[in-house]
Order: structure tokens, then C-alpha cells, then sequence
């Protein structure tokens, strides 16, 4: 990696060789051709986003809401991991991947509602050192960045520059919530501004929602959760989009399994395949890859993804491509390696699918989120009584006091997913768990067998088989759509999808 000094605030001045003189400044800054200021047309999601912030809007009245994309994160010294902004901003702003590190979508109460504004760094002019010096923001190192003007009609919204939003932050007072977990310089000046409000004593005891952990800005992120979960057509299309561009992954994984097997570490060639695929028809992995195979199926959370995978084995492979919108997929499947199950594995996967198939079968607009997990957990007891393996009935395993079938599952069923792969996250349980289904939302069915290979409440023939079975989910008016029916599910066709 090349390195600079300049302005830079991590770079070090004792390494660097960029030429400082003024004869140099002139001429790197002299006879560039002039620069396209074409302004775009709104994006498509502009206007999905506006009605965003309309709903968002109506929710806190006469609030100031601040709304950080986040900065750039530190992977070591002076190198960043790739920049990502924060859900609830790519969610309001309709920005996806192409979003400048910094910006903040600030709304302002006015007498409609809210006047959104998106503050970020505009680019440097040729004539600043910035522009070749700068190793965070100048287009020698990272390449052209958009103007002012440029964002403002591709996003269908106000734009500032950056150094204008100390003026939003001189007017913090109680009426100002931030989104605390975006940023946490910029948290930390609304939080020391609001301390300074003259009204603050007064705004605390009526709880309005001041200072750290305040009622208001749990709220706002509540809130931002909450508006996520019934999906708009933009959203659902892009759902689509990322289920079949996550499928083509899944296919490379197979066509590479010769080289996998071969590889003492094929979990890293299984994961560098698919997220091949998903660099090239997306943005990047909606969230680590899991190649689990053999007895790592078994661990929830494999990702580091280092050991061989072996004929006659299965591998679990959950895995999820992230388009440049930011909406993700999240798909599990498990596999037999040499392209047949064993009879246990058979037996097992067919459990697992039964399990999903039945939870699919009642999801419709009405039902309550928490029936999905109870309709799979009493196929995943019912089995595991049938082989033997409980103290108990199914019947009274399925007692909350019980629960002896949960050894093999631990996990819930259902997650809701969308812009983020564990979508929603901070909606209250009402909405969420015990929340109704609507026409719109989009979440997981992915129940599960996980038999570790020390488990002696098993026979050993179990012993070290994981299956996991996961597909995306939509509620329509009258039922509900797999949006991953394309993916083989069933044994049979599992093993036919091997063997082309």
C-alpha cells in the first residue's frame, strides 16, 4: 500500500515522501480537464426512502432527529475495514454502499413535518492538497467522490456540507434525539450539548429523553426497528434480487466441490467461492459465511471456516449476498458431500425439512410471529421422541418447564431479515415475538438438528451430524411465498442438484 503524509489524521509524518513545496502544489493542481457536474436523476429508491422518513416524522413531532451514517472503522494502524453505514441511515437516506463515510441525515421539525438534510464531506477541489495528500478523503487515494449537489438529486434530498453541521449540533437541546449507537463522536457532542440545556433538570423529569441511555433516544431507535418491519415493494424486490444472486453462490459451491475435497482447509474454499459470487453480483456477504462441515455443522457460529471437508460428511453451508442496496439474503443448506445422504443423515435432514415445511404451511397474515418456532419445535420434538432420545413424551417435552428436545436446537426459527440480516432487531417484543403477522414482512424459517459428536444422549450413529434447512420468507395477502423455493430443500433433490 502506497502511503502519505499530508492531512491525514492517522498518517505519520516520519514516513512520508508526498512533495510539500509550493512549485509542486502548483502544478499537481493545474491542467486537469473540467470535471462533469452532470446531476443524476433520483434513484430509485428516493422515493421509498422519503415516505420513510414521512413515518419516522410522524412518530416524534417537534424533534430534531440525528441520524449518523458512522465513521470509518480502524482494522489496524492506519487501514479500515470497508466502510458499511448504518442501517437505519442507508433505510431513510435510500444511500446503499456508494454512502460517504460521516454523513449524517439530520431532520429538522418544521410545520409539515420534518426538513430532511444529508451533511457530509464534499469532495476536495484540485486546487487543495487535500486532493492528492489525503489519504482518508482524497480522490488520488480513493477516487472521485460526488458533489453537493450531485447527492442532492440522486437521494431527492437537501445537502450540506459537513462543517455545516456544527450549527445543527450548537442547537441541540432536549428536543434533539440522536441515534446513539451510529457514531459515537457525534453521541457524544448531542449527549454533552443536551447537559447544557438550560431546560435539561426540567426535560429529565418529564422523561423527554436527554442524556445517556435516554428514554427518547431508545425510542428513536425502537421506532427506526419498528418501521422496517412490514417491507415496501422496493424492498421486496430487492429481497428477490438477493435470494437468486445468494442461489448462483450455492451453485458455485458445488461445481468447486473436486477442488474443495482436495483442499486440507476446504471450509476457506467454500467460503472464498461463494463470496466470490457474492462480490461480483452484489456488494459483499450479508454477514460471515458459515461452511460447516462434518462435526463443525454442529456449532451454530462456525465461521472460521478451517477444516477439510470430507466424503461422507455433510456440510453446512449458510451463507447470504448483500446487494449494493444492503438488503440481504440469508440461506442455509446442508449438503452430502459425496452426493448421497447416509441413512442417518437422510433421516435427519428429512426431520429438519419436515420441521420447516410444517412451520411454512401456517404462516399467513393474523397468526402471531412466536406460533412459526412453536409449529417447527413440535415436529423437532415429536422426531427426537420418536428415535428415542427424550426422557419424556414429546407431549411433555414440549412443556415450558421442559423443553428436553431443545438439547438438539437451541436457536429460535424465525428472525425477520431485510436491510439487516437479523432485521429489526430492536422492535419491542409485542411487534416482534408476539407480534402479528402483516402482508410484507419477510423473515427466516430455519429449524435445525444439531447432534455433537461427545453427546451421549444419542446413539452414535448421530454423533456429529448438524442440518440446518433456512429460506426467506414473505407474507402475501392471503398466505405466505418461500423466495427460496428455487434452492433444492428436499433430500432428493438435494442429491440430484449434486449430481448436475
Amino acid at each position: 500500500m502506497a502511503e502519505s503524509e499530508a492531512q491525514a489524521p492517522r498518517a505519520t509524518s516520519n514516513r512520508s515522501t508526498v512533495p510539500v513545496s509550493d512549485v509542486f502544489r502548483d502544478y499537481i493542481s493545474s491542467n486537469w480537464a473540467d470535471r462533469s457536474d452532470a446531476t443524476p436523476a433520483p434513484r430509485e429508491q428516493a422515493r421509498f426512502a422519503a415516505a420513510r422518513r414521512a413515518s419516522i416524522s410522524a412518530l416524534h413531532p417537534g424533534k430534531r432527529l440525528i441520524l449518523p451514517a458512522g465513521a470509518a472503522k480502524t482494522r489496524s494502524n492506519d487501514t479500515d475495514y470497508p466502510f458499511r453505514a448504518h442501517s437505519a441511515f442507508a433505510h431513510l437516506t435510500g444511500w446503499g454502499s456508494d454512502s460517504e463515510p460521516g454523513s449524517v441525515l439530520v431532520l429538522e421539525p418544521s410545520a409539515d413535518g420534518h426538513e430532511a438534510t444529508v451533511y457530509f464531506r464534499e469532495r476536495a477541489g484540485r486546487d487543495s492538497d487535500e486532493f492528492y495528500a489525503n489519504p482518508d478523503i482524497g480522490e488520488f487515494w480513493i477516487g472521485p467522490r460526488p458533489s453537493l449537489s450531485q447527492v442532492a438529486a440522486d437521494l431527492g434530498l437537501n445537502t450540506a456540507g459537513i462543517a455545516d453541521f456544527d450549527a445543527v449540533l450548537d442547537s441541540v437541546d432536549a428536543n434533539t434525539l440522536v441515534l446513539r449507537d451510529a457514531d459515537r463522536d457525534v453521541t457524544d457532542q448531542v449527549d454533552g450539548r443536551r447537559l447544557l440545556d438550560a431546560d435539561l433538570e426540567l426535560a429529565e423529569r418529564e422523561a423527554d429523553g436527554v442524556g445517556n441511555g435516554t428514554d427518547g433516544d431508545v425510542a428513536l431507535a425502537r421506532d427506526l426497528s419498528e418501521i422496517r418491519l412490514v417491507k415496501d415493494s422496493y424492498e421486496i424486490e430487492q429481497m428477490r434480487l438477493a435470494v437468486a444472486a445468494t442461489k448462483q453462490g450455492f451453485d458455485d459451491v458445488i461445481a468447486d466441490l473436486p477442488a474443495i475435497v482436495a483442499h486440507t482447509r476446504g471450509e476457506r474454499l467454500v467460503e472464498g467461492t461463494f463470496n466470490r459470487r457474492a462480490r461480483a453480483e452484489g456488494y459483499t456477504v450479508g454477514y460471515d459465511t458459515i461452511a460447516a462441515s462434518g462435526p463443525h455443522a454442529c456449532i451454530l457460529h462456525w465461521t472460521r471456516n478451517d477444516g477439510p471437508v470430507m466424503p461422507g460428511d455433510l456440510i453446512l453451508l449458510d451463507a447470504g449476498i448483500e446487494l449494493e442496496s444492503y438488503y440481504t439474503a440469508d440461506i442455509t443448506r446442508t449438503l452430502p458431500v459425496n452426493g448421497t445422504f447416509g441413512e442417518t443423515q437422510r433421516l435427519v435432514y428429512e426431520a429438519v425439512r419436515e420441521a420447516a415445511d410444517a412451520a411454512f404451511e401456517i404462516v399467513k397474515p393474523g397468526i402471531r410471529f412466536r406460533e412459526i418456532h412453536a409449529t417447527a419445535m413440535a415436529v423437532i420434538a415429536r422426531k427426537t421422541s420418536e428415535w428415542g432420545l427424550l426422557p419424556v413424551s414429546a407431549d411433555e417435552s414440549m412443556k415450558s418447564e421442559n423443553q428436553f428436545h431443545r438439547r438438539y436446537m437451541v436457536h429460535g426459527t424465525s428472525h425477520h431479515l431485510g436491510i439487516d440480516v437479523h432485521d429489526c432487531a430492536q422492535a419491542r417484543r409485542d411487534l416482534y415475538l408476539d407480534g402479528v403477522l402483516e402482508a410484507g414482512m419477510v423473515f427466516t424459517i430455519e429449524p435445525g438438528l444439531y447432534f455433537q459428536p461427545d453427546d451421549l444422549t444419542v446413539p452414535a450413529a448421530f454423533r456429529g451430524i448438524g442440518v440446518r434447512i433456512e429460506d426467506n420468507i414473505l407474507v402475501t395477502e392471503s398466505g405466505a411465498e418461500n423466495l427460496s423455493i428455487g434452492i433444492p430443500r428436499t433430500a432428493d433433490d438435494v442429491e440430484a442438484w449434486l449430481r448436475r
